[in-house]
């Protein structure tokens, strides 16, 4: 038996090869959106994909079985709870708890583990050389390590009420199947630290069912209130993306085209000609905050392209517009993929020559600066949790992607407005949201970091 584990340190998001030597069969569990390395490993191993498997309906990540389906002519095997809805020309198995399912001469039985979504499956491994006993689970969104996955995105994002509850609690029946099973089965988990589909992933991609009983603190509850209660609290609020992904992912994405790729990557015409017959367009500038700040098309978000770049990209997307983007030829391939990671396909990628005529300019101030200040409205742009932890004295709350809704209710025009996140990236993209808006906006260099660094005084909610 070949295992082989895929992780994309983007979205926190991992995904598994299971493949059997002899036969030369294998499947993908979980794939994202980029299929290619599971291409690449399997025709290196000498293996055919012939099934894609999904545990669930994402919600942070477009799932790449229509993919595999597409360019692999892999079956896509789905739970049997779900609603799904692909069209008639895709080959789809739906299976439900105790089927079984065989890559070779290693078998995979199906369980039911609802709680995160109601439709949640988990796919236990069995490697045909020892039949006694199942070597691993692969678990997605169901068990992390150090975690269970959070029951109340279907309510938060996908407007679905009073739901939250209802996943707590089937989360709590869910997690007593794994008495049945032994300490030494390994557990490969959907996801790992970074990830919003729980709110305390440990980092270690893997682990066993004994460490998870012992150790996780989702497991050490015998009264299933006390247990709803602890899920249900403090989880993490989701990203405006998530509901996209539950729209599209029961089978609505359509495959990506290697055409489209080359007419987005060599984009014509210029983008001043194309916003020009685009009013809608939303430009996003993903140039290091300094070089924006010095100049970027009015109207346009600087969102600097960072490892942390698709994250908070996702909290500001509009799935209703098209998405031109200015970024370094270089980047412009691995942009597209990020993109289409969560389902947007950018109209064009332009590079940075393209940003002239009447620009924008944003000053750029240090933390001592802000410090200095008595009079400038600070305004800090990060999510609840990070709030509430500290932030620096008399700041006002506006997170980013409130910015364009709420600045206008809660920021006096009249006075300066300097903003600040944790390290810079966010506040940039606040910063020309706000410049868009009329304001005299101030960027922080370094954010709350910078700040904490210098030893300048904090204060917090709790």
């Amino acid at each position: 038996m070949l295992l082989q584990h895929f992780y994309d340190d983007k979205l926190a998001q991992a995904s598994y090869l299971v493949g059997c030597q002899k036969t030369g069969e294998a499947i993908v569990i979980d794939p994202s959106r980029s299929i290619a390395p599971y291409l690449e490993a399997a025709e290196k191993q000498g293996l055919t994909i012939t099934k894609a498997l999904e545990t669930h309906i994402h919600a942070d990540f477009v799932s790449g079985v229509r993919e595999l389906n597409d360019r692999a002519g892999a079956t896509v095997v789905v739970s049997g709870y779900g609603a799904y809805t692909f069209p008639k020309e895709v080959d789809v198995l739906r299976v439900k708890d105790g089927d079984e399912l065989w890559v070779g001469h290693n078998r995979l039985d199906v369980l039911h583990t609802p709680g995160h979504t109601p439709e949640h499956v988990s796919y236990l491994l069995t490697d045909g050389a020892n039949p006694e006993a199942p070597i691993g689970l692969f678990s997605g969104d169901f068990l992390f390590v150090g975690d269970v996955g959070r029951p109340d995105l279907l309510e938060k994002a996908a407007d679905q009420p009073d739901t939250a509850r209802q996943g707590a609690q089937d989360m709590f029946a869910s997690l007593q199947k794994l008495e049945e099973l032994d300490g030494f089965v390994q557990v490969w988990p959907g996801h790992g630290a970074g990830s919003a589909c729980g709110k305390s992933l440990g980092s270690v991609p893997s682990s066993t069912i004994g460490y998870e009983k012992k150790f996780n603190p989702a497991l050490q509850f015998s009264s299933r209130d006390a247990f709803i209660a602890f899920l249900l609290e403090g989880q993490p609020e989701p990203p405006v993306y998530f509901a996209e992904m539950k729209r599209i992912n029961p089978g609505l994405v359509l495959p990506l085209s290697e055409e489209r790729r080359k007419g987005i990557l060599h984009a014509r015409p210029g983008l001043a000609a194309a916003l020009a017959a685009d009013q809608e367009a939303v430009v996003i500038d993903t140039r290091p905050s300094p070089s924006a700040a010095a100049g970027f098309l009015p109207g346009s978000i600087n969102l600097p392209y960072t490892p942390g770049f698709l994250q908070w990209f996702g909290w500001l997307v509009d799935y209703t517009k098209p998405h031109y983007f200015i970024a370094a030829p270089e980047l412009a391939d691995a942009l597209y993929d990020e993109c289409a990671r969560i389902g947007i396909m950018p109209a064009g990628i332009f590079p940075p020559a393209a940003v002239k005529g009447s620009l924008h300019h944003i000053p750029q101030w240090t933390p001592e600066d802000l410090h200095a200040d008595e009079l400038v409205q600070a305004v800090d742009v990060r999510l609840d949790d990070e709030w509430e932890e500290g932030h620096v004295p008399g700041a006002l709350h506006v997170k980013l992607h409130d910015i364009p809704e709420r600045a206008g209710e809660v920021l006096d025009k009249e006075q300066p407005v300097h903003v600040y996140c944790l390290t810079g990236v966010r506040s940039a993209a606040a910063a020309s949201l706000l410049k868009n808006q009329g304001f005299r906006v101030i960027d922080t260099i370094g954010g709350l970091k910078g700040w904490r660094s210098r030893r300048l005084p904090e204060e917090a909610s709790h």
